[in-house]
């Protein structure tokens, strides 16, 4: 199948994902637990992991699947897989734990190590961002209006400021510590990196830099997205994402670009 002919059914996969979470969060009565790199995951967490492995081998029985929730297969049969679904069940645990209700369901496949489908679901505001390369990127809200998005465009001779989505909880000494003092930084604050990513590819941020650990699945849909919508994903040292070629799934920190045409590199003064 055709990534076109599968991108409504993917969104209805992330959508049902989303309301088993949705409703987990809104009863309260959920279990927490930690993995073994000391990250928590909850039973929102696992019910979506389940749901979207059964509903994606039933779509596609074909096409292997990648989970946060279940990544063990090694890079010896990952690296013969030509497609694969790579899916992050609930970016923003942490927020979901925190009752901010700023988390998602992310979905993308993978073609020759590139990302060329993804969906970002929020389940608590019913938007979704979707992506098709080569056909553009999208937002979907609950009321069913569905609109192209692009990122902002900025002339390099007027830049000014640049406005960043940052984590909630994020300091922000370490994150403008990366930034030349030359620029103003209005914040805005979210919880899921999925949904930073998407704000900057609607516009409604310019930029997004991400300190700290991260997998794989975290950026594969939000690099569809934000690609398709005029911008970038690249580590901050301004080199592009990788996916399924090394035997672990750590992403570098990165950042989200809404304008490619900006000096990064005069931008980002002291990336890790």
């Amino acid at each position: 199948m055709q990534p076109k002919a599968l991108i409504d059914d993917v969104i209805d996969i992330a959508k049902y994902a989303g309301q088993l979470i949705r409703d987990i969060y809104e009863n309260g009565h959920y279990q927490q637990l930690t993995k073994s790199d000391e990250t928590p995951v909850t039973s929102a967490d696992l019910a979506a992991h389940e749901y979207i492995i059964a509903a994606l081998a039933k779509l596609t029985p074909d096409i292997p699947i990648l989970s946060e929730e279940d990544a063990n297969t090694p890079l010896s049969l990952r690296k013969h897989w030509s497609r694969y679904w790579l899916v992050d069940p609930l970016d923003g645990t942490q927020e979901f734990i925190a009752g901010s209700g700023d988390f998602a369901v992310i979905i993308a496949l993978i073609e020759h190590n590139q990302p060329h489908v993804g969906v970002v679901y929020s389940p608590m505001t019913h938007d979704c961002y979707y992506a098709i390369k080569g056909q553009g990127a999208y937002k979907r809200t609950q009321q069913g209006t569905e609109v192209a998005i692009s990122t902002k465009s900025i002339d390099p001779q007027q830049l000014r400021e640049l406005r960043l989505a940052i984590s909630r909880r994020q300091k922000t000494e370490k994150l403008l510590a990366q930034l030349t003092p030359d620029l103003n930084y209005p914040m805005q604050p979210l919880g899921s990196a999925a949904l930073k990513s998407c704000l900057v590819a609607e516009g409604g941020a310019d930029c997004y830099v991400r300190i700290g650990p991260t997998g794989e699945w975290d950026t594969g849909a939000t690099q569809c997205i934000i690609e398709e919508a005029g911008g970038a994903i690249l580590s901050t040292r301004l080199q592009p994402l990788s996916y399924n070629q090394r035997e672990g799934f750590e992403n570098p920190d990165f950042v989200v670009i809404g304008e490619p045409r900006l000096d990064w590199g005069k931008i980002l003064i002291n990336p890790n």
